[in-house]
């Protein structure tokens, strides 16, 4: 027997920590997940990941903002939509998840404990519970999935009602008619759009020119465009000088002199480290200026090594998709078990209206290594599924090698782009060419097609491999048929 109360500890029940818990219970190792919410699932099932997309889903369906081309701007399945008709789905969607989670611990043999952990020894934790009560665990090996929390500055006045943060958010009594969202990064990205497709007057302001920076240029041009053109007031370059808590109203003062009065503000500039009540020091563990904790991401032990971190807490790229795979690795590599690396190419994907996805490089990272490249394009309204569908907006974009042929990057903006990527993705880790979509067969109408578009446009541009040259034949020489008549 191990003089450990458990093999494996995890701190947290996000989806990395959800991920790492299962393969514990697989490997038949005496696994504890412990929280400090009564409910399992983390930020991502309660504040995150889940809520955000349903509540997109729950805003495209009920707004019939899929249909308005065909029927118009005017056009909604529910008149008069409100907070209650937006949560009502959320919640269902919420108790399924944690119901689903749960039964995951079970049926794998997870142990799990709600309160509030910190480190008091190598490996020794205190957990105090909500009833006041404290226990002592030990463990041989430990991972810390605490994830993030909101970032609120002292110059917003934050109130849960009329200025909030992305937690608050989801528990608005109302929607309001005006909204300005703070912060231009994913977050503040997708609730401007989708209070946008609600036709809410919504103004995003962004202190930087630029935002979504590690997202491909033209992509993002196209991006801007739609948004504006879905009625999103883009304000960037304006950094906030005063937020006032009006009351009735929100009234937002920036730098350039300008002001921006709505009813409700969303503050959504950025989230820090969930570690602050860890007691890391105990342990010799120190955290960056976001708190957050440095990992070696092959393995993603810490500057302990019987201590890992996963997820959002150890910073980019901050997706549940990634800290799922990121639990799994940790949790093989704790235990001793060999386990396949992480794929080195993960898709992207930001739930806005229109939706954002990318996997691999940019066209401006290919130029900044000096990969010569060539680019196909494909816009969704070429497409026969985006005619039935009807969409206006749309685009799908590939590069490649001009020197070995291969898939380098795909960006995609628009209706499914964050099902749509996965087939780059395959193609590119799978170190496909250009040749692979000019080859092969798509489902005829869908949007899917538009890889073979876009396929096409690059392959007419791109040199053509020596086997597929037209050679002539050369001309045969005429004889001489000297002396015949």
């Amino acid at each position: 027997m191990s003089k450990y109360d458990y093999d494996l500890i995890i701190i947290g029940s996000g989806p990395s920590g959800r991920s790492a818990a299962i393969q514990a219970g697989k490997l038949q190792r005496r696994v504890l997940v412990i929280d400090r919410k009564d409910r399992f699932g983390g930020v991502s099932v309660h504040t995150g990941t889940i809520p955000s997309k349903t509540l997109r889903e729950t805003v495209l369906n009920l707004s019939g903002w899929r249909e308005r081309s065909f029927y118009g701007r005017s056009y909604r399945v529910k008149d008069q939509i409100r907070a209650e008709d937006l949560k009502a789905r959320l919640h269902m969607t919420l108790d399924h998840e944690v119901d689903v989670l749960e039964h995951q611990f079970n049926r794998n043999h997870v142990e799990t404990l709600n309160g509030l952990a910190k480190f008091v020894g190598p490996h020794e934790i205190e957990v105090a519970t909500d009833a006041g009560e404290t226990t002592r665990l030990t463990a041989a090996k430990f991972l810390i999935a605490t994830g993030t929390k909101t970032y609120r500055p002292d110059y917003v006045p934050f109130n849960g009602k009329t200025v909030v943060d992305g937690d608050d958010f989801l528990e608005m009594a109302e929607i309001p008619r005006s909204l300005v969202v703070i912060g231009a990064g994913v977050i503040g990205v997708e609730y401007a759009t989708m209070f946008s497709a609600l036709d809410v007057r919504v103004t995003l302001i962004e202190p930087r020119e630029t935002f979504l920076d590690f997202i491909d240029t033209r992509l993002i041009h196209d991006f801007t465009h739609q948004i504006r053109e879905n009625g999103v007031d883009l304000r960037l370059g304006s950094a906030v000088q005063k937020i006032e808590d009006a009351g009735g109203h929100v009234e937002v003062t920036l730098e350039n002199g300008r002001h921006v009065r709505a009813e409700m503000l969303l503050f959504a500039a950025g989230r820090m480290g969930a570690t602050s009540a860890l007691n890391l020091q105990a342990v010799g563990l120190e955290t960056d200026h976001r708190n957050r904790i440095d990992v070696d991401r092959k393995t993603y032990q810490t500057a302990v090594p019987h201590i890992y971190a996963t997820g959002d807490v150890i910073g980019h790229p901050s997706l549940a998709s990634t800290s799922l795979q990121q639990g799994r690795v940790a949790a093989c590599h704790a235990l001793e078990t060999p386990t396949l690396p992480e794929s080195p190419w993960y898709p992207y994907g930001i739930y806005s209206v229109p939706e954002i996805s990318t996997c691999g490089m940019s066209e401006e990272e290919l130029q900044e290594r000096d990969i010569p490249y060539e680019v196909g394009v494909a816009r969704f309204r070429e497409t026969s599924r985006g005619h039935i569908m009807g969409l206006e907006h749309g685009m799908l974009k590939m590069l490649f090698s001009l020197k070995t042929r291969r898939v380098l990057g795909v960006q995609i903006v628009g209706e499914g782009a964050t099902e749509l990527i996965h087939i780059a993705q395959a193609v590119l880790n799978l170190k496909g060419t250009v040749d692979y979509f000019v080859q092969n067969t798509f489902n005829y109408p869908t949007l899917a097609e538009a890889y073979k578009i876009a396929g096409l446009d690059a392959f007419n541009r791109m040199p053509i491999p020596d086997e597929f040259k037209v050679r002539k034949k050369p001309a045969e020489k005429t004889e001489k048929k000297a002396g015949k008549a």
